[in-house]
């Protein structure tokens, strides 16, 4: 049965009961918070499915099914399936990556490699990851959505960094760029190859090697300890 709802006043000259309206406002304010639970049991659902059976093993119907959200709407909300597996583990990740700041650039470092490193405790988000990284070499549009993730990564390790230039810890004509790709180097090499682990206990001397690099003025023979 379609139900129309009157506006007050609008054509008919009349309006709606209090109790009617003040219903009205809670069902709208009601479609609002299931719009909102929707699109987290979306999100949930892709993270999930991502972790499971990697970037291939993810559907948009099968992300419906599990979500329980007509795929049409899934679709209405994401344009691709590339934009929403990288939507999804944007926000779900969001919180693994800490911003330490405590004026020690080396122990801020470490902190945030340690967090880097900790991804081979979980066997499902290595999974994810190879996964992703794998699909961005054969997608290019696929690439495009990926390189928004790890541009994210980027960021927060760049704020390090800006920080440290700020306060006199690093050389003002530092290579952002280059700095960053130097931790996350490793990571990624390790975690594609894997030939050698990648130790969370490994962090602290890990950021060590990049220090004595990054704090070495250019030209400058190597030190030796």
């Amino acid at each position: 049965m379609r139900i129309v709802l009157i506006e007050p006043g609008v054509r008919y000259g009349c309006s709606m009961p209090a109790e009617k309206s003040s219903r009205a406002a809670g069902r709208r304010t009601g479609g609002r918070v299931r719009s909102a639970d929707a699109r987290d049991a979306v999100m949930r659902a892709t993270v999930e499915l991502l972790e499971e059976a990697g970037y291939g093993g993810v559907t948009v119907e099968g992300v419906a099914a599990r979500s329980e959200v007509a795929k049409s709407t899934v679709y209405r909300w994401w344009p691709s399936k590339a934009a929403l597996v990288v939507d999804a583990y944007l926000q779900a990740t969001a919180d693994r990556m800490p911003d330490p700041d405590s004026g020690d650039l080396a122990a801020d470092l470490t902190d945030f490699v340690t967090a880097l490193y900790q991804v081979i405790h979980h066997p499902v988000r290595v999974k994810a990851l190879t996964g992703l990284m794998a699909e961005a070499q054969l997608d290019p549009g696929f690439a495009e959505s990926f390189r928004v993730f790890t541009a994210q990564r980027q960021a927060a390790l760049a704020q390090i960094f800006l920080r440290a230039v700020d306060r006199g810890r690093l050389p003002r004509d530092l290579d952002l760029d280059y700095a960053t790709d130097l931790v996350f180097g490793p990571f990624w090499y390790r975690l594609l190859l894997g030939h050698r682990p990648l130790d969370p206990a490994q962090a602290r001397d890990h950021v060590a090697t990049l220090l004595r690099g990054l704090l070495q003025p250019a030209g400058d023979p190597a030190r030796q300890d």
